[in-house]
C-alpha cells in the first residue's frame, strides 16, 4: 500500500443499522465530525451530516455512489461513479448511484482558477476535472476495506488484495464481501493522500475502458425517470410568464383586472422584462397568459435586423484599429509583409437556439416564515450551486436545498439561472404552495439565449516557398468568448498567427451554445486551409501533415480518419469528401460525403467519420453515441437551423419555422474511432459538433469548386453559390 504522504483531516466512518456512510473527503475539502461514542450518536451524525457522503455500503454489499455532475444524456451519472468503483474495486452489479447534494465545498471538481472547486456541468470538462477527484476517493473507500480487513483478521494490509467488492488474504485464502465487513469497519484518523502516481494505471483497469451499460437508461426507457418537469407537489401551483419578442423591452399590463378575473387565475407579478401569470392549472395559466394586453418599451435591440447587420461588420472589419487581442506569436506584420501570396476570406453565421427538449422548468417551494427553501430543478449547475434563489429571497445558501433531476437537453442553455430565479419570485410571493414554472417552446424561441452572430475576416500568407507562414483571424460579433473561443491554432505549426476580436452589440440575449466559438471559428480555418490546398494542388491530407508535424496526437486522428475513411478511394462522380480538424477537449478529425441536388440545393450527407483522441476512453460505446449525437446536432444548425430577427423581434417560434434535422436527413453511417491512449480524459460532447460545417464546406468546394461561407448552408444560399 502506498504511504500515507500526508496526513489529511480526520475521516470518519458512521455505522447505522443500515450501513455505513463513507465521509471520504475529495477536493481537500472535508466534513468537521466529532468523535462518536455509541451507536446512536454515531447515527444522529449520520443523519446531520448524510448530505456530505460520497459513498454508501450495507451489509448487503450494495454501494451507492453519488454523482456530482449533472446528468443530461452525456453519461455523467455512470462515467463518474465509474472512476470512482474502478479505485474501490467495487462489484459494478451490486452498485446504485444518485445525484450528491449541490454543495460545492464538497462535491466541486477542479475550476478553472487554481484550488476552485464548481458544480458546474459545461465545457465537455465534467469527466476531465473529476477525473482524478473521483478515482482519489475512491482508493480512500478501498483503503478503509482493506484496513478494516486486516484488523479484524490481524494480518498485515500489505498482505491484502481486491477485486470485485471482495478483500482477500492469499497466504491464508481468506475473503470477505466489502458488505460482510460494515460491522467491523474501523474509525481512522487518517487516510492515504493517494497520488495520481499512486492510483491504478490505466492498463490495469477493469471496469473503466468496458462498454458496461449507462445507470439511468432503464429508467429513461421505462418512464421511472424523474425530470423536473415530472415534479407533482401536494397544492402546487403553476406560474407562466410573457416575455415578448423583443429582448430588454419593459412591460405595462394594461388589462390586470381582465386577468385576475379568469378561472384559476391567483396572482399577476410583474417583472422588469416579463408579466408573471399563477393560476391553480398550467391550462389556466396559459389561457390567461392568452388574454394579456401589454405595451412594450422600446430597448437597445430596437430597429436591429440581423440579416442587414453584416454589411455594419464589413465596416468595422475593415477599421485600422486593432480589436482585442485573442493570441499574438510571433510576427503576423512580417509575414504579410514578406508572403508570395496572400489569401483572404469571410465566414458570417446567424443566431442559433439550443432547442433542447425538455422545456425550461422549476418547482420552488418557499417556507411560509420565508427563511427556507426547497427546489427542483433540471440544471447544468454554476458558479452558484444554489442556482440565485439565496439572492432573490434574501436568505443564506444552507437555506435552500436543491434537488437536482435529469435534463432533458441542455446544450449551454441549462447552465442560465434565469428560469430558476423567475421561478423564485414567483414562489416568494406564493409561499408556503410550490410553484412549478413552465417555459412554454415558444417562450424560449423567442426569449431564448442564442449562439452569436458573427464576421470572420481571415488572412493566410505564403511565404517565398510556398509555406503557410501567417495566419490572421478577426471576428467581429458580440459575446467576447462566445464568439472568440475557437480561434487558437495550437496543433498546426503555423509560424506567426493572430486572433482579434472586435465587438458590436445589439441587446440579444447570448448564452454558450454546444461547443461555442469553436462552431463557426473552426469552420473558417478548416474552410480557410482547403482553399490554400486547393490553390496551391494539394491534398488537403497533406497540407495538414504538413502542419501537424510537430503535433503526434492530432496527426494521429487525421492519419487514422484517413484510413476510416477510405480517403483516397474511388467515389462517386457526383460525390465528394471533405475533412474538418478540430480541438475542444479531445482531439478529433472527421470526413465526411456528401452530395449535392443541383436543382433544388439541398446537401445530402451520406457518411461520416471521426478519429478521436479523447484520453482515456471511460465509455467506449458512450464516447460513441456522444461523437453521434454530436455529428447530428452539428448537421442540424449547419444546414437548416437560424434565428432571425427584424426590428429587433425573434421571427421564428417554434419548430414549424425553426426546423431541426429530420430522420430522413440523417447520414447513412457514422463510424468513431478511437484512439487508444493513457493521457487524462478530456471532454468529447463539443468536439464532433464544430466539425461539421468545415468538413461539409470543403467537400462542397471539392466537388462543385465553389466555397459557401455563410452558416447555415440552407437550399436558397447553396443555390444562390452554384449559380453565382
Amino acid at each position: 500500500m502506498p504511504k500515507t504522504a500526508k496526513v489529511v483531516n480526520r475521516r470518519e466512518f458512521l455505522k447505522s443499522s443500515s450501513g455505513v456512510a463513507l465521509f471520504i473527503g475529495v477536493s481537500g475539502i472535508l466534513p468537521q465530525l466529532i468523535s462518536c461514542k455509541d451507536v446512536k450518536a454515531m447515527r444522529n451524525q449520520l443523519k446531520q451530516h448524510q448530505l456530505t457522503a460520497w459513498v454508501h455500503l450495507n451489509e448487503d454489499g450494495e454501494i451507492t455512489i453519488y454523482n456530482p455532475a449533472a446528468e443530461m444524456g452525456q453519461g455523467s451519472m455512470t462515467s463518474l461513479p465509474l472512476l470512482f468503483a474502478e479505485e474501490m474495486d467495487a462489484d459494478w452489479s451490486k452498485v446504485k448511484v444518485e445525484f450528491s447534494p449541490q454543495v460545492a465545498e464538497i462535491y466541486g471538481g477542479k475550476g478553472w482558477a487554481p484550488d476552485s472547486k464548481l458544480m458546474f456541468t459545461v465545457g465537455s470538462r465534467t469527466t476531465n476535472s473529476y477525473y482524478h477527484t473521483m478515482r482519489k476517493a475512491g482508493a480512500q473507500a478501498r483503503y478503509v476495506m482493506l484496513n478494516s480487513a486486516a484488523k479484524h483478521w490481524g494480518v498485515p494490509i500489505s498482505e491484502l488484495t481486491t477485486t470485485a467488492s471482495t478483500v482477500f488474504h492469499k497466504k491464508t485464502k481468506k475473503e470477505i464481501r466489502y458488505g460482510a465487513l460494515v460491522p467491523f469497519l474501523v474509525l481512522t484518523e487518517e487516510l492515504p493522500d493517494f497520488t495520481f502516481e499512486q492510483l491504478k494505471h490505466p492498463k490495469d483497469f477493469r471496469l473503466v475502458g468496458t462498454d458496461i451499460p449507462r445507470t439511468e437508461i432503464p429508467s429513461k426507457v421505462n418512464g421511472k425517470a424523474q425530470f423536473a418537469i415530472d415534479i407533482r407537489l401536494p397544492d402546487m401551483v403553476y406560474g407562466v410568464l410573457e416575455r415578448g419578442k423583443r429582448h430588454g423591452a419593459r412591460p405595462t399590463l394594461l388589462n390586470e383586472a381582465e386577468i385576475l378575473a379568469q378561472d384559476g387565475v391567483l396572482k399577476t407579478i410583474p417583472y422588469a422584462y416579463a408579466i408573471g401569470i399563477v393560476a391553480n392549472t398550467l391550462e389556466q395559466a396559459l389561457a390567461a397568459k392568452r388574454l394579456l394586453k401589454i405595451d412594450w418599451s422600446a430597448s437597445d435591440a430596437s430597429g436591429f435586423n440581423s440579416q442587414e447587420v453584416y454589411e455594419a461588420y464589413d465596416k468595422i472589419a475593415a477599421q485600422q484599429e486593432t480589436g482585442k487581442v485573442v493570441v499574438e506569436k510571433g510576427d503576423i506584420g512580417n509575414a504579410m509583409r514578406k508572403a508570395s501570396k496572400t489569401f483572404t476570406s469571410d465566414f458570417k453565421n446567424d443566431y442559433i437556439y439550443h432547442a433542447q427538449l425538455e422545456p425550461l422548468n422549476a418547482v420552488i417551494q418557499v417556507a411560509e416564515d420565508l427563511e427556507s427553501a426547497a427546489v427542483w430543478v433540471g440544471s447544468q449547475q454554476g458558479f452558484d450551486t444554489k442556482l440565485g434563489v439565496p439572492d432573490i429571497l434574501g436568505i443564506s445558501p444552507e437555506k435552500v436545498t436543491v434537488h437536482l433531476h435529469y435534463l432533458g437537453g441542455g446544450f449551454g442553455r441549462r447552465s442560465m439561472n434565469d428560469f430558476v430565479e423567475e421561478c423564485a419570485v414567483l414562489a416568494k410571493e406564493m409561499a408556503p404552495r410550490p410553484v412549478k414554472l413552465i417555459w412554454t417552446r415558444e417562450d424560449d424561441v423567442t426569449h431564448g439565449a442564442f449562439r452569436p452572430i458573427s464576421l470572420q475576416r481571415l488572412n493566410v500568407y505564403l511565404d517565398a516557398k510556398g509555406q503557410l507562414d501567417g495566419f490572421s483571424h478577426m471576428v467581429v460579433g458580440d459575446g467576447g468568448n462566445l464568439v472568440a473561443s475557437g480561434v487558437h491554432n495550437d496543433y498546426y505549426a503555423i509560424p506567426n498567427q493572430f486572433a482579434e476580436w472586435r465587438e458590436i452589440s445589439h441587446g440579444v440575449r447570448l448564452k454558450h451554445w454546444r461547443s461555442v466559438g469553436h462552431g463557426p471559428n473552426k469552420f473558417a480555418i478548416e474552410c480557410m486551409l482547403d482553399e490554400v490546398a486547393m490553390d496551391q494542388g494539394m491534398d488537403p491530407v497533406a497540407l495538414r501533415r504538413t502542419l501537424m508535424a510537430n503535433s503526434p496526437r492530432a496527426l494521429a486522428t487525421l492519419e487514422k480518419v484517413v484510413e476510416l475513411s477510405d480517403w483516397n478511394g474511388s467515389i462517386a462522380q457526383d460525390r465528394a469528401k471533405g475533412m474538418a480538424f478540430v480541438e475542444h477537449g479531445s482531439l478529433g478529425t472527421g470526413v465526411c460525403e456528401i452530395s449535392v441536388d443541383t436543382a433544388t440545393g439541398k446537401i445530402k450527407v451520406h457518411h461520416f467519420w471521426i478519429a478521436l483522441d479523447a484520453g482515456v476512453i471511460v465509455q467506449p460505446d458512450n464516447v460513441k453515441a456522444q461523437m453521434e449525437g454530436g455529428i447530428i446536432m452539428g448537421m442540424s444548425s449547419v444546414l437548416n437551423e437560424r434565428i432571425t430577427i427584424k426590428n429587433g423581434e425573434v421571427q421564428q417560434s417554434n419548430f414549424h419555422n425553426y426546423p431541426l434535422l429530420r430522420m430522413e436527413d440523417v447520414p447513412d453511417s457514422i463510424e468513431t474511432a478511437l484512439i487508444t491512449s493513457s493521457e487524462i480524459p478530456e471532454g468529447v460532447g463539443e468536439t464532433a459538433t464544430p466539425m461539421v460545417a468545415g468538413a461539409i464546406a470543403n467537400a462542397f468546394l471539392k466537388l462543385t469548386g465553389k466555397k459557401l461561407r455563410h452558416l447555415p448552408f440552407t437550399p436558397e444560399r447553396v443555390l444562390e453559390v452554384l449559380n453565382g
